[in-house]
């Protein structure tokens, strides 16, 4: 059975929350509402409603005009097998050692001890590699080991599926690895995911928001933070992540695009950190910076 969106956008947090409390009350009422700031520095909140039937065309009008938001954009939603249709589309990808891939690749894995394969299934957890920003930070941790670095202590603040801390454990035999995500769903992915690499007791996967965990706290200061996450929350972590990480040490960042990296940047350098190296992988950003 098909479902039914209706997507549009309007300037600012509190008439995007009203908006959605409104389209809450409407007959049929939606299955799921939800408001989410867009991450480009307009300004504007994105609201979106869900439905098992096509909603009233009329009402969404009347609430575009009441709200100030621009016009409803309605769509139709198939019923698809997105996690078949992922495993069909993505292909194996190449991030210097690193070779990322499905179950449906395997015949696909090349051979050599100078490469890292790390198996990944396509879920509903962030982060199969084929993302400019999963790959900008493994080219980038890539160039870290070639240029000798062997972090000790290594955490990967809002890791999905975990494919970060699998390629440190899988790189750095006698370092401490910790992965951590604020979504239940994605530690559970990150479990599964670093059992089907036989890295188990390689990487600990944590439940925890940002670096609020005793575990987290108690394991630094680490050598390596992954955080590969959105702006908003790189900037609230910068002060966090600056005092967990040792002196030399360095922070990987992305989720961020590329029109955001100088905020970020700055945001970490009032933390204390200095810029390594900026990669852009599309409109997406990495960022390499270091505890001085």
């Amino acid at each position: 059975m098909p479902t039914y969106s209706a997507l549009t956008t309007l300037p600012g947090e509190a008439p995007a929350q009203a908006l959605a409390a409104a389209m809450e009350r409407m007959t049929p009422e939606p299955i799921g509402v939800g408001v989410f700031e867009i991450e480009d520095d307009s300004g504007l909140w994105e609201v979106g409603g869900y439905f098992l039937e096509a909603p009233d065309a009329v009402m969404l009008e009347v609430l575009a005009m009441a709200f100030g938001a621009k016009a409803f954009a309605l769509s139709e939603i198939p019923e698809i097998d997105w996690v078949a249709k992922v495993r069909r589309e993505l292909a194996p990808v190449e991030a210097g050692r690193f070779f990322v891939f499905g179950s449906h690749d395997a015949d696909k894995v090349p051979a050599g001890a100078d490469r890292v394969p790390l198996q990944i299934e396509a879920t509903v957890a962030f982060g199969t590699g084929h993302h400019g920003t999963t790959l900008g930070c493994l080219k980038a941790f890539d160039r870290l080991l070639a240029a000798g670095e062997r972090p000790a202590k290594v955490a990967d603040i809002g890791c999905g599926t975990a494919v970060l801390a699998m390629a440190a454990a899988a790189t750095l035999p006698d370092a401490l690895v910790i992965a951590s995500d604020i979504d239940r769903v994605a530690v559970d992915v990150a479990v599964a995911n670093v059992a089907i690499n036989a890295l188990q007791g390689r990487v600990e996967c944590l439940e925890a928001a940002g670096l609020d965990h005793r575990r987290i706290k108690a394991a630094g200061p680490y050598d390596l933070v992954f955080a590969n996450i959105l702006k908003g929350p790189l900037i609230e972590l910068a002060p966090g992540i600056s005092a967990q990480l040792a002196t030399g040490g360095r922070a990987i960042l992305s989720g961020l695009l590329a029109v955001q990296a100088e905020a970020v940047t700055a945001a970490y350098v009032d933390a204390g950190l200095c810029i390594e190296s900026r990669d852009d992988i599309g409109e997406w950003s990495t960022l390499v910076l270091q505890k001085v």
